[in-house]
């Protein structure tokens, strides 16, 4: 059994201003930091032999952060964990899509990545992870959208509607018959 822990990265300055990040490679803010840290104690309770992280700055920080914690070197960064593209809309706010291109600029052609293209990069890149490290525990550090619509394409049955919160965990293990999620988002170290 491979056991895979997927971890959205902690808060940016863009997280809290309601700003598309995609791939602009923002650091951590000082909450960002603070959540890793939390999640890194947590994590520190349980059995984690390897950590992967996107390599956007945001997910690697988050990872390095995790590593120190538990002692484990970071084995890699993998381009196929950043984040979704956000074509024209990466950077801006909800009231600056709306002030630019108009109220009904969710129907235009905003040159976003499609979910089936980073469905298809999410999903090989956590199976190529899983197949060099069979029968481990794997942490993962990556971002929201792309979690997401990996874990679609890992566990269709999941239901993925609920955005992942900063530094939340999600658990899947990979058996004979695939893969299953055993925790969803989760975040109860962020109120201890």
């Amino acid at each position: 059994m491979t056991r895979i822990g997927l971890i959205r990265h902690g808060s940016t300055r863009w997280n809290q201003e309601g700003r598309v990040q995609g791939h602009t490679d923002n650091p951590l803010d000082e909450e960002g930091f603070r959540q890793a840290a939390v999640l890194a104690e947590r994590l520190s309770r349980e059995s984690w032999e390897y950590i992967y992280a996107s390599d956007l700055l945001r997910a690697r920080q988050t990872a390095e952060v995790i590593a120190g914690k538990l002692g484990i070197p970071l084995a890699g960064m993998v381009p196929g964990l950043r984040e979704m593209n956000g074509g024209l809309i990466e950077g801006t706010t909800e009231q600056e899509r709306v002030e630019r291109f108009g109220s009904q600029w969710k129907t235009m052609d905003m040159k976003l990545e499609s979910q089936e293209v980073a469905r298809e990069r999410g999903v090989k890149a956590i199976e190529e992870i899983a197949d060099r490290h069979p029968r481990s525990n794997v942490l993962i550090v990556s971002h929201g959208a792309i979690l997401r619509s990996t874990l679609a394409g890992l566990v269709p049955s999941l239901d993925v509607g609920i955005l992942l919160k900063n530094t939340s965990i999600t658990c899947l293990v990979q058996e004979e018959g695939g893969w299953s999620c055993e925790i969803y988002n989760s975040a109860e170290h962020m109120d201890e």
